[in-house]
């Protein structure tokens, strides 16, 4: 990783108006915590059904979405990405450290607020927030891998990204017993199924998978992404140059 890469794209990140989205959406999530705890008073089996419907249907992935174009797409569409490839940097490097200050916003932007979400809406012990935490952890790492090498491939990731995260994650997986069997989401869920144990059922924090199946495919898609993404970057210079 270079740091130089790294304060960069955290600046050019942070500096737009981008920005602003990556605040709004997480305050919004806290609105509706303060509703759900005030209309369920406290329940833990709601406080599931507004982090599993809209923080890791809706919320977390376009807050990866928003993050990971934010991070290398803006600097490919302006061309800027040029003077950064011309530096005596392998791309790897490159890609690696946008992907840790893409993670880093993730974290600070979806992840926290999906824990404190959950804390607001009510929880028993903070056993669903762990659970919660360590879901949207994961699921992050791979929508950020998936989306940051989306931003790479083509000019249109951030429609792409739509149709993929509103479409296939949120519609389809989560109503489409075969698809949901296939999204980054189930994966995730399969982990915090697990850390809650017996009380996982009760709360609505089930998965259509089980716990290996589920990390071998997060870890199989990300891997799959971060190396696709290199490979991508590598031959970007030669299409900028044509």
């Amino acid at each position: 990783m270079n740091v130089t890469v790294m304060q960069l794209t955290a600046r050019n990140l942070l500096g737009r108006r981008r920005a602003m989205l990556l605040v709004i959406l997480p305050v919004l999530l806290f609105v509706l915590a303060g509703l759900t705890r005030w209309a369920s008073d406290g329940s833990a089996a709601s406080s599931s059904q507004l982090a599993n419907g809209f923080a890791m249907g809706t919320l977390l992935p376009l807050m990866c979405l928003l993050v990971s174009t934010g991070v290398i797409g803006a600097e490919i569409d302006d061309g800027s990405i040029v003077y950064m490839l011309a530096k005596p940097l392998r791309r790897r490097v490159i890609l690696f450290s946008k992907l840790v200050v893409a993670l880093a916003a993730v974290l600070v932007f979806a992840v926290v607020p999906t824990m404190v979400a959950v804390a607001i809406a009510g929880d028993e012990g903070g056993r669903l927030t762990l659970a919660y935490g360590a879901s949207a952890a994961l699921a992050g790492i791979a929508y950020t891998a998936i989306f940051v090498t989306l931003g790479i491939a083509t000019r249109n990731a951030v429609v792409f990204g739509l149709l993929y995260a509103l479409l296939w994650e949120t519609v389809l997986g989560g109503y489409v017993p075969g698809i949901r069997a296939v999204s980054v989401r189930q994966w995730a869920l399969s982990v915090g199924e697990r850390m809650l144990g017996t009380d996982a059922g009760p709360w609505a924090v089930t998965s259509e998978v089980g716990l290996t199946t589920g990390l071998i495919m997060l870890t199989l898609v990300t891997a799959g992404a971060v190396s696709l993404g290199i490979r991508k970057l590598q031959t970007l210079t030669l299409t900028s140059a044509e």
